[in-house]
């Protein structure tokens, strides 16, 4: 009888393993399948979103007619829609300046209009957000007097333009991410979101009104995602409402840069298109194999005579590569997403 039992024990215990294995082999299975469906979705996003933001999506709801203003030595570039909601405040990156946002036009002759930052002026007055962006007094934003200057240049715009009563959100890339993080300390934002910036909230003295914090970043830059981490954990345990949106590689695409740029036409996308095909510079399925900033194209195009390209979009096709590789750039393919954060905290 003993043995018997033995026996029984043995293969109850041999039938329990086989089980544990196959529970734990379902379970992995499992997690898998979630985690492609995950990535598909986050794919088919994003292409949703590469159709629908064309360069001249906004052109039936927009009219752009912005005011360029000097004060306190820095440009102040805004425009205020029809019954404005609510004022954002931008904040360019490093090398950046105001005149980035906004596309030229006789009311500001000096503006470039870059890809990515004038669809988010655009979405933001389509959605009746009062729009204000303010130069860096230098190559990047710093986190001393310049708080200061940009503050009580805010406040006075806000009263000059009698929309006190409305809410005032914040966005920066970058540097101006950082210089939010900063700002939010010492004016009254209710939401900010900091793009490709994980702040520096290790200087700062973080309290339980500091705003909601919204984090658009870009996962292949691995040691920002990292001070990210820990600057999300640091504002929750402060109390501080958090969130963050990732920002993916994308494949370029024989219409990309006509789809994304003003001045770019099918024809001479189609062939820079061929030219980074040509160089290897794109992989079989149009991913960028290096950073725009780290790819030779700009020499490459110099060296074919079969396009004919401006200097003044060498930038803005620059802009287009770097969003296309996903390490560290200005995007506007989220800003359903970040408005409707602005909008949620609002109330």
């Amino acid at each position: 009888m003993l043995k018997g039992g033995n026996k029984a024990k043995a293969w109850n215990r041999s039938r329990n393993t086989r089980l544990l294995v196959v529970v734990s082999c379902l379970t992995s299975f499992i997690i898998v399948l979630v985690f492609l469906r995950l990535k598909i979705a986050q794919k088919s996003n994003l292409s949703f979103g590469l159709q629908n933001q064309r360069w001249n999506c906004f052109d039936s709801l927009v009219q752009i007619h912005p005011t360029v203003g000097f004060w306190n030595g820095t440009d102040v570039i805004w425009q205020v829609p029809d019954s404005p909601k609510a004022v954002l405040f931008l904040a360019h990156g490093c090398d950046g300046q105001a005149f980035n946002f906004w596309d030229r036009s006789p009311e500001c002759p000096d503006c470039i209009g870059l890809p990515e930052e004038r669809l988010i002026v655009l979405h933001a007055l389509a959605r009746k957000f009062a729009v204000v962006s303010i130069s860096s007094s230098g190559r990047c934003w710093s986190f001393g007097k310049e708080v200061m200057i940009v503050k009580d240049i805010i406040r006075w715009w806000v009263e000059n333009q009698r929309l006190e009563q409305l809410r005032l959100v914040a966005l920066g890339a970058s540097s101006g991410g950082h210089f939010v993080s900063v700002l939010a300390t010492e004016l009254s934002f209710s939401s900010i979101t900091l793009m490709i910036a994980e702040g520096v909230f290790d200087r700062m003295d973080i309290r339980e009104n500091y705003p909601p914090t919204l984090f658009v970043h870009m996962p292949k830059d691995f040691y920002r995602r990292q001070k990210l981490v820990e600057n999300m954990e640091l504002l929750r345990n402060k109390g501080v409402d958090v969130a963050e949106i990732e920002c993916m590689e994308f494949p370029l695409s024989p219409h990309l840069l006509a789809d994304r740029i003003p001045g770019i036409d099918q024809s001479v996308s189609a062939k820079l298109f061929e030219l980074f095909q040509h160089k290897g510079f794109i992989d079989e399925n149009g991913y960028m194999r290096k950073d725009g900033r780290k790819t030779r194209w700009k020499e490459a195009l110099k060296e074919d005579k079969t396009i004919s390209v401006d200097e003044h979009m060498l930038h803005p096709i620059q802009e287009e590569l770097n969003l296309a590789f996903a390490y560290h750039e200005m995007t506007s393919l989220h800003t359903d997403q970040i408005f409707k954060w602005f909008e949620s905290h609002m109330g």
